[in-house]
């Protein structure tokens, strides 16, 4: 199942991709009760959805098959405007997670050594089809990341691997939006080192969306093609058979630090493609493959950007400068 939020005329709803439709499921439920008035109070946002999901679950399938035989909450998708299918408290976030990767930039001390901790938040989000803000007194040197986003859906802590994946709600993809000259800075003998605040927790700079795949339909993460493109050039395309930590591991490695909650979301790291692999003063070495295109220099006012990732769908999203 695919769980989305979109504008209604009542404002922001839980809703389901049903092909080539949105299924409003409260306005499907008010018209034939799919819910008990117990579980339907937990219908209001997404994170209380993944909360309450066993509760839940039949409810959805009813409502969406209800919506196929009255039509009631049933809307076409091009008819509807999405948002960002949740706002999570906490973006648990892990640099340096595919070799192609590490081979294209300059690299810190642990890359490739131990997952890059980081901490994006939802002030960080926007939805599919908003503006990523280019803000020139932030930064000249605005990048992008394709990123599988892993939804926690069971809380616990020091979770062992073997049991990671029991915790995952479900997947969705984000858009690691990165300043890249204040990420990366250099040393006198021409060494890299990284500031990961400033470089990477900003307004727009968590693009994400455009569902949650829930973690049954989507099946192994980690065989999942990965693709960005740039005003239709291929900047990126590799497989999550590709990460150098698995989501299991990463699931593990993150709730060692922190109880990971229901809404919390892992974002486990980009493929090579990246802007930065071209930019030789920040210690760039590109090496594309597959039909990926160099990028001629940063994100600039009104590139489109699409990342997409298999079983999800396309996240699209135009950059517009701060003028």
């Amino acid at each position: 199942m695919q769980i989305i939020n979109f504008q209604s005329f009542f404002g922001p709803r839980v809703g389901v991709l049903d092909n080539d439709f949105v299924v409003d499921v409260l306005a499907s439920h008010q018209a034939n009760p799919a819910f008990t008035h117990e579980a339907a109070v937990h219908l209001g946002n997404t994170i209380s959805v993944i909360e309450h999901w066993q509760v839940l679950r039949p409810g959805f399938e009813q409502a969406v098959a209800n919506s196929i035989e009255s039509g009631v909450g049933r809307i076409p998708s091009a008819q509807v405007h999405l948002l960002a299918p949740m706002i999570p408290s906490s973006i648990l976030c892990s640099g340096s997670n595919y070799l192609s990767h590490n081979a294209e930039k300059a690299n810190a001390d642990i890359s490739g050594k131990e997952p890059e901790f980081f901490i994006k938040t939802g002030d960080c989000v926007v939805g599919p089809g908003a503006n990523i803000v280019l803000d020139r007194v932030l930064t000249q040197k605005l990048d992008g990341e394709v990123e599988l986003a892993v939804v926690i859906g069971k809380p616990g802590r020091h979770i062992p691997k073997e049991r990671a994946l029991e915790h995952v709600f479900g997947y969705t993809i984000v858009n690691d939006v990165t300043a890249r000259d204040r990420q990366v800075r250099s040393r006198p003998d021409g060494s890299f080192w990284y500031e990961l605040g400033r470089g990477k927790f900003f307004d727009s700079s968590a693009p994400l969306g455009p569902c949650i795949t829930t973690a049954d339909e989507l099946g192994d993460p980690q065989n999942l093609m990965v693709r960005s493109w740039v005003n239709g050039e291929l900047r990126q395309i590799s497989s999550t058979s590709q990460m150098i930590w698995s989501v299991a591991e990463l699931v593990h490695f993150f709730s060692v630090n922190v109880t990971l909650r229901p809404g919390m979301v892992i974002i486990t790291g980009t493929p090579s493609g990246t802007a930065w692999s071209t930019d030789t003063e920040l210690g760039g070495r590109w090496s594309g493959t597959d039909g990926m295109v160099p990028a001629k220099g940063y994100l600039k006012d009104g590139d489109r950007v699409i990342c997409e990732i298999d079983k999800i769908g396309r996240l699209e999203n135009t950059v517009i400068e701060n003028r």
